[in-house]
């Protein structure tokens, strides 16, 4: 376990990150922290899985000297507690970096350097914290779980759902303005045939659903797959909707396509990661690559969460921040309309006009040098900064966006843990009826934000402007 953590406190600086992207030919300071936190993320959400684990089980009964010996309905807990332990560290670590860096608006400010730097200290400090949250009673941590941490993994999963559909609105309404400003055919073939690719895929999904998934005694999941398939004609009816088209004209199929093909895919997760105490679901009776599959699916889960995470901080000006509080976000995450690309620093057009110069021979080489040297107080010797001007996303509202994956992450590593299916030393996660209907009924509330986003600006066409 020692040296696991090493090799996070390895892994997860800013300086490899910094590397990682400097070999791809794109590097930002703001691109490698999220990188970096990300990366955390994930360590810490496959540490916690790994709790779970007869192996790690038997250790943390060694290491803490029957410590832990409160029990969960009848049975010992060993894991559950040590699962929210892991994550109520990492939370608390984010929780305490929102706090400092409340207020932050630009690398100019003094605490800048904790959000994008000292990476030493900061993985340090989560390691201590999770060895103090060794140290807590084991009755603070089953309240926890049982409601502190399931109330922020449902603030996540909404957050989540709302990401997705604003996605699936930007992506439409980017490729309309591409199409308009270039007029290639090229954005509309793309525009087309990736709406083309979403219900196909979808009603691949299905078919395979309704095949492998709902025989006989299934009834709830005949149930979900066909209000799902229901819920999907009746967004894409909506979409096209001539009342809905006069107040919004940029909506249409191609935004409902990626909202079906995702709640799709949300349902039949939920469908083949149910138990099988039903035999409805024959993943489960398969053999031979049990293993591979459950660590596959963690793994993905967790990577899922990690871009949920980042992504969500990102675009946080677009949920709601104050407007004109931060600069636009990055040229690499286009966003929806309501935020616009940043276009190059004035440092940088600056320069491009200085060599320009330099090159048709109207100024000396040293011009370049003295630019240099008038940029050197705010900061021009870190030529990756590209949060001198104003950061390019909230640092705080950032943290407290991991804190609530971190709910997330431990809810869904704990509900039944008892009764979850395991294969060898690897427990599947998220193989519970829970999981299964909190999966169902997202796919739901999907529908419905998406839908109020279609309705909202003929409801109340005072409130957009399109």
């Amino acid at each position: 376990m020692g040296t696991l953590f090493t090799f996070a406190a390895s892994c997860c600086g800013a300086a490899t990150c910094s590397a990682v992207c400097s070999a791809c030919g794109k590097c930002n300071n703001s691109v490698a922290t999220r990188i970096a936190y990300a990366l955390l993320l994930l360590v810490n959400s496959i540490v916690s899985w790994l709790m779970l684990t007869d192996w790690a089980i038997k250790k943390l009964q060694n290491l803490t000297l029957d410590y832990m010996t409160i029990t969960c309905g009848g049975k010992e807990c060993y894991g559950f507690v040590a699962v929210h332990r892991m994550n109520f560290a990492l939370g608390a670590f984010h929780a305490l970096l929102a706090i400092i860096l409340l207020g932050v608006r630009s690398t100019r400010d003094g605490r800048a350097p904790i959000q994008n730097g000292f990476w030493g200290p900061k993985i340090i400090g989560w390691l201590g914290l999770i060895v103090v949250s060794f140290l807590i009673p084991d009755g603070f941590f089953i309240a926890w779980g049982n409601y502190v941490a399931f109330v922020g993994a449902i603030l996540f999963l909404l957050l989540g759902l709302i990401l997705l559909v604003d996605l699936a609105h930007t992506w439409a309404e980017y490729c309309l303005e591409r199409i308009e400003a270039t007029d290639a055919s090229a954005w509309r073939v793309l525009l087309i045939g990736s709406t083309l690719f979403e219900y196909l895929a979808a009603l691949a999904m299905t078919i395979v659903m309704y095949i492998f998934f709902a025989g006989g005694g299934c009834s709830m999941n005949q149930a979900a797959i066909t209000l799902n398939l229901l819920f999907t004609i009746g967004i894409c009816v909506l979409s096209i909707h001539p009342a809905i088209q006069a107040a919004n004209p940029r909506a249409g199929l191609a935004q409902s396509g990626m909202v079906t093909i995702y709640c799709t895919y949300l349902t039949m997760s939920a469908v083949s990661m149910e138990p099988d105490d039903r035999h409805c679901n024959p993943l489960v009776r398969a053999s031979g690559t049990r293993t591979a599959t459950i660590i596959l699916g963690a793994i993905i889960t967790f990577l899922t969460v990690a871009y949920t995470t980042t992504r969500a901080a990102t675009v946080g000006l677009a949920l709601g921040a104050a407007p004109g509080a931060y600069s636009r976000v990055a040229t690499d995450d286009y966003e929806h309309g309501l935020v616009s690309q940043q276009p190059s620093s004035r440092r940088d057009l600056r320069a491009q006009a200085l060599r320009a110069a330099i090159e048709s021979g109207s100024l000396p080489a040293s011009a370049l040098d003295d630019d240099s040297d008038d940029d050197s107080d705010s900061g021009a010797a870190n030529p990756r900064d590209d949060e001198k001007s104003s950061t390019r996303y909230n640092y705080a509202l950032f943290h407290v966006i991991f804190l609530l994956s971190t709910a997330w992450v431990a809810t869904l590593l704990t509900q039944n843990v008892e009764a979850q299916d395991t294969d060898g030393n690897f427990v599947a996660v998220g193989r519970t009826y829970w999981a299964s209907w909190v999966k169902i009924v997202s796919a739901w509330v999907c529908y419905l934000i998406y839908s109020w986003s279609l309705a909202a600006p003929a409801l109340m066409p005072d409130r957009f402007d399109y």
